[in-house]
């Protein structure tokens, strides 16, 4: 009783290799092979954060629960994609976790943001204390727009971080909007560097291989999460090319979504199967060693991830992208424009230059934006 727990879905894919195919690999906006690239691959997949059910961690809110399991699986796939967006903004989506190599500073400032306690950024504490203000009583279920909603709050206090966060409603992204709130408040460093202010506090020091060197820019770095609904009760086959695509943008953070009840960080695909990391085993709760050292092994998948038939995705998902600068943002403009002429492929949202007469204020209705 005391084993780790595990759903079906993991034991049944844990060890699962990759099918020997000539179709690509897509992970996170990285082509690979099969055939030629496996190491790479399974190193890439290996690199992302991984959150999982945890146990024995101090207890939520001073009285509430000291484990998420059962409850927990959506947080903790709000916390690997949130968590994907930090790492491109700190470290670049070129760093890789090799076991027993010792990390830059930036990455355990990285992961210290997500440890289970509450005085971390992105805790489960301080997600399931902000989700209250969402509705969400703690120990309670969320959805990805949920989700997405709290994250978006909680980044308002990482300072070091200095994110613009965008969650694009009614299936609608408008890129005035976007612009505006990445081109507002206090210049931020440039792309993968420490951040001027608090930098002596929070960073460590930078890593070594970059600096300052960009100046002030005046763009925040930008993560754009998207709510979708891709069908009734399940995904309508029209949209598939479209996700698929969504993969294959190198501004990719992957997607929150999963089977009913049970949710699921893609972060790629080969053929028809999603690719994923499940949160759905628990893991006791990670305590700094003896030296002030955080163990951090448990949160690296160290096995091939899951995988599941696209057909089976649940249409209620949120889609993310990070774009470090403008020239990304453009780019990825330029991409979901090019997207809407790939043939077969429905477009899951749509993407504007200015909000649409039609839509309401937020503001006026008094509601969350």
């Amino acid at each position: 009783l005391l084993l780790a727990t595990l759903t079906y879905d993991t034991l049944r894919f844990e060890y699962e290799d990759f099918p020997e195919t000539k179709e690509p690999v897509w992970i996170l906006g990285r082509k690979y092979s099969v055939f030629t690239e496996k190491e790479e691959i399974l190193l890439d997949v290996t690199s992302r954060l991984w959150f999982t059910y945890r146990k024995n961690f101090p207890a939520i809110g001073g009285t509430g629960p000291t484990s998420d399991t059962g409850w927990g699986c959506m947080l903790r796939c709000g916390q690997m994609i949130f968590a994907q967006a930090l790492v491109c903004r700190h470290l670049g989506r070129d760093w890789r976790w090799i076991k027993g190599k010792r990390q830059r500073d930036n990455y355990f400032n990285v992961l210290n943001a997500f440890i289970d306690k509450k005085d971390s950024y992105y805790s489960i504490h301080q997600i399931a204390q902000m989700g209250v203000g969402e509705g969400k009583s703690i120990g309670q279920w969320y959805g990805p727009n949920t989700v997405a909603q709290v994250l978006k709050k909680l980044a308002t206090f990482d300072t070091w971080s200095s994110l613009a966060v965008h969650i694009a409603m009614d299936n609608t992204v408008v890129m005035e909007e976007i612009r505006r709130l990445c081109q507002s408040g206090f210049p931020c460093a440039g792309a993968v560097a420490c951040p001027a202010v608090e930098a002596a506090v929070l960073c460590n020091g930078c890593p070594e291989d970059t600096g300052l060197r960009d100046g002030l820019s005046l763009w925040k770095p930008l993560v754009l999460l998207i709510p979708l609904r891709l069908g009734l009760t399940e995904i309508n086959e029209a949209y598939i090319e479209t996700l698929k695509h969504c993969f294959m943008m190198p501004q990719s953070l992957g997607v929150i979504g999963g089977k009913p009840n049970s949710a699921h960080y893609f972060i790629g695909y080969v053929g028809e199967e999603l690719i994923y990391l499940d949160p759905h085993t628990t893991q006791p709760a990670v305590e700094p060693n003896d030296s002030g050292c955080l163990p951090d092994e448990s949160f690296h998948c160290q096995h091939p991830p899951c995988r599941m038939s696209i057909a089976e995705l649940d249409p209620s998902i949120a889609v993310g992208f990070f774009c470090n600068t403008e020239e990304d943002f453009n780019d990825w403009c330029q991409q979901i424009k090019k997207l809407s002429l790939v043939r077969g492929a429905l477009p899951m949202f749509e993407l504007v230059e200015r909000q649409p007469s039609h839509f309401s204020n937020p503001e006026v209705l008094n509601l969350t934006p």
